[in-house]
């Protein structure tokens, strides 16, 4: 499913529930799938070239949003699945196939704790769920770096990059990523979000009662920065987590982090299987 199919739907579906938090309309994200062009990696996109424009900048200066900093959780949906862990059995609303149900119905927190496997709900697929802080960081001009305080994770973010075919699987897998441009609007700022395609995953859970995702999952992240009438600024997520092991079709979610001012609160804690 491209940007141009899910991003609209998502996005929209995110900054409905936004508008309570604020008490009025919530503002329209920036950007939009229309004439998006594509800026470090994943190939160049659609529209919005920079033909005839010089050497293109480094993604850290060429990024038409700004993701840095912190920003902290706010749970407006699925809280019975995030902020406690859901009773084994309990799936509703991830599209789960037979053996889907049958990983799930089979899960037991005690042996992913005597195996060491505590961290299999922190993965790239589920760990943006998570309630908790998260804090973004340039690491170099081409690769932006998340950490998490919930599970203290850290992913990579790769502008330009691919990944190797002997590639070690790991929680946070491989991210490609790349500036999903809007068009050009003369006398206004760039606009445009960011896209992040994961692969080479261990095995885990999209929830913490065992919820199951497989290695072969791909996950593809919308990022797209808001600021509401009152000034405040909303990180959206959207996020589609494909599996044909596990999931009949796409399991798609978006998640909402507000802006904070400092690093207060930020406190990093161990995985845990419960």
């Amino acid at each position: 499913m491209g940007y141009g199919r899910i991003a609209p739907l998502v996005a929209a579906a995110a900054l409905a529930t936004l508008a309570p938090v604020y008490g009025q309309d919530a503002p329209a994200p920036r950007g939009g799938p229309q004439g998006i062009g594509g800026v470090g990696g994943g190939g160049g996109g659609r529209g919005g070239g920079r033909g005839g424009r010089g050497p293109a900048q480094a993604p850290k200066a060429a990024a038409p949003i700004d993701v840095t900093g912190y920003w902290v959780s706010i749970v407006t949906e699925d809280w019975r699945y995030r902020m406690v862990t859901p009773p084994k059995g309990n799936f509703l609303g991830v599209p789960l196939n037979p053996a889907g149900r049958a990983a799930a119905n089979a899960w037991d927190p005690a042996k992913d704790e005597a195996a060491g496997q505590q961290c299999k709900a922190y993965g790239a697929a589920a760990i943006m769920r998570v309630p908790g802080r998260f804090h973004f960081t340039w690491q170099d001009d081409n690769t932006l770096r998340v950490d998490a305080d919930a599970g203290n994770q850290t992913r990579t973010f790769h502008f330009g990059g691919t990944a190797s075919a002997n590639l070690e699987p790991s929680w946070q897998g491989y991210s490609v990523a790349q500036w999903e441009m809007g068009p050009n609007e003369p006398g206004k700022p760039r606009t445009g979000n960011l896209k992040v395609v994961t692969t080479g995953l261990l095995p885990g859970y999209l929830r913490k009662n065992g919820v199951p995702y497989s290695g072969n999952a791909v996950v593809t992240e919308w990022y797209d920065r808001i600021t509401a009438p009152n000034g405040d600024d909303w990180l959206v997520v959207s996020t589609e987590v494909v599996d044909q092991q596990y999931l009949t079709m796409p399991f798609i979610t978006s998640t909402h982090y507000k802006k904070q001012p400092d690093a207060s609160g930020f406190s990093p804690e161990s995985c845990a299987a419960r």
